[in-house]
This record gives structure tokens, sequence and C-alpha cells, in this order.
């Protein structure tokens, strides 16, 4: 029998109406990712994820009504475990940082290549943050001074949090360490918690910033051929 590909339902949230068509057209040429379509606004985006329910969002900064990072957050409370990559023209460290704290997997420019876009929505669509090669080293260096009170977290949850950095889902981890979805949820969790982190990408740079984990930098950067 013949085992179906798995495909990535996309929804683009932006109101530059060349970009998403570009983006959508090409999402649908990929045979194991689709567009539900796009929003041009961000009540239209949350509303379109509410009824669509997505894989993953790409999101862009700022839109008539509000920003991308306010939309994030309300597509985040309607399911803690979406999937939102942030889109900007102007990739400035204090927007990935926003986009972060909102709950997103990734922060990407536009003016990177198709082929780059096209894969990063493949590599956080299995649950990898997708962050600008050169944003992340700013991330961790202009992230939120660490707590001076020492971080404790169990050997378990080191565990966690060491494949959290390397860019696996809860899924994934529960696979890799034999422990139940459920339980692998309440580690990630806990593990917030305890970085005073509102989101998994946060958790990871705050822990590398504290020296609990190692991020490894991709030597890509992304290119010009959005622009």
């Amino acid at each position: 029998m013949e085992v179906q590909e798995t495909v990535t339902r996309v929804l683009v949230v932006d109101d530059h109406k060349t970009f998403a068509e570009l983006l959508t057209n090409a999402l649908d040429r990929e045979a194991d990712l689709e567009s539900v379509g796009h929003a041009t606004t961000a009540a239209q985006g949350v509303a379109m994820f509410r009824e669509l329910r997505p894989e993953l969002v790409l999101m862009d900064v700022q839109l008539p009504d509000s920003t991308g990072f306010d939309a994030t957050r309300q597509i985040m409370a309607i399911d803690p475990f979406a999937r939102v990559i942030v889109l900007t023209a102007h990739a400035k460290p204090e927007f990935a940082g926003d986009a972060l704290v909102a709950g997103a997997c990734g922060f990407l420019a536009k003016d990177g290549t198709l082929a780059d876009m096209l894969e990063a929505v493949r590599t956080a669509g299995p649950g990898h943050v997708a962050v600008d090669p050169e944003l992340m080293v700013h991330l961790i260096a202009e992230a939120a001074e660490p707590t001076t009170t020492p971080v404790r977290l169990s050997d378990r949850q080191l565990d966690v949090l060491a494949l959290l950095a390397r860019g696996e889902d809860v899924q994934h981890i529960a696979k890799e360490l034999n422990i139940s979805l459920s339980t692998c949820r309440s580690y990630v969790q806990t593990i917030l918690t305890k970085l005073k982190a509102h989101s998994q990408l946060e958790a990871v740079i705050i822990a590398a910033q504290l020296g609990l984990v190692t991020i490894e930098q991709p030597d890509r950067q992304l290119r010009d051929d959005f622009r």
C-alpha cells in the first residue's frame, strides 16, 4: 500500500497582495504543502485560523487593523500549540523579541529566497523553530537579563529542554524520551514557568543565555528574492 505524504496546511496573513499571492501559489505548487487561503487583516486571520485550524500560520508584522504580534497572541490563546512564523520586511531584533513573547515559533525576514522561506515552513511544520540566522545571535545577546535566582530543572526537564533547543516539538520529544504526550506537555509547561518564558522559543533563548543549552547557528543566510 502506498503511504500518503503528510501535507502541511498553511494560512498566510499579509495585506501585501503580490507577496501573499506569490507565497500562496508557491505553497500550492509543493506536494507536501497547501495554502488554505490568505487573510489581509489581523481579525480576518484570527477568524480563519479558528475556522480552518491550519498547521502553520505565516503572519506579517504590520497589518491594517493591528499588529502580527497581537494576532499571534490571539491565535495562541485559541490553540497554545499553534505554529506561527512572523514575517517582516524589517528584521529588527526588537521585532523578533516581540514575536517571541507573543508565542511565535519563528521570525523571518521577507527578503529571503522563496526556497529558504518554504524550507522554513517545512522545518517549523514538524516543530522546529525558524529564526533568521543573523537575528538569533542578537536575540540571545539582547534578551532580558537572566534572573539572579538559580533555575533548578530536573534531569528529565533538562532532557526536554535540550530537545526543544534542537528544534523538536512535543510529539517528537515524547517519542524520543519514551514518555506520554501529556507528560511531555507537562514538562514543557513547567520549563516555561521556571524560566518565566512565554513560548518555547523564548525558553530556549533564555536557557541559552543561562548556559543550560547550546544553540547551533545555521551557516546559510537569507537572500533578497522577495525585495
